[in-house]
């Protein structure tokens, strides 16, 4: 997995953001499962081929801790976003989306709808 930074181009994030990138089918069906927990810079970049509202439905199946859940589109804007309670909820995006971020819930309020969001792969040196 490769891993990226974060941005918000509407507005400055309070810390860094830095995820994990997500483009296959078993990390997409893995996701964040089994971990139990995540630190408030880290998070998962869900990445899907085309924009889907079915496709970037998430679920919280094995996941033992809370989610905020931040559907973007192709184009870089946030579409949708909500908090994913563990275990046994699933979640759809009201639109479109091709990603996905899933961070710690305290950051949802960080991102937007209409929000326009960018990544960039870290340098590793």
């Amino acid at each position: 997995m490769k891993n990226i930074d974060i941005f918000n181009d509407t507005h400055s994030l309070a810390a860094p953001l830095q995820v994990s990138r997500c483009a296959s089918f078993w990390c997409h069906l893995r996701g964040l499962t089994f971990r139990r927990k995540i630190s408030d810079d880290q998070g998962l970049l869900l990445v899907y081929s085309q924009e889907s509202i079915l496709d970037s439905a998430i679920h919280m199946f094995g996941v033992f801790f809370d989610l905020g859940i931040i559907w973007i589109n192709g184009s870089g804007v946030v579409v949708d976003k909500c908090l994913a309670k563990r275990w046994f909820t699933i979640k759809i995006p009201r639109r479109p989306a091709r990603y996905v971020l899933e961070i710690v819930p305290e950051r949802l309020i960080e991102f937007n709808i209409g929000d326009r969001i960018s990544f960039e792969q870290t340098q590793i040196n």
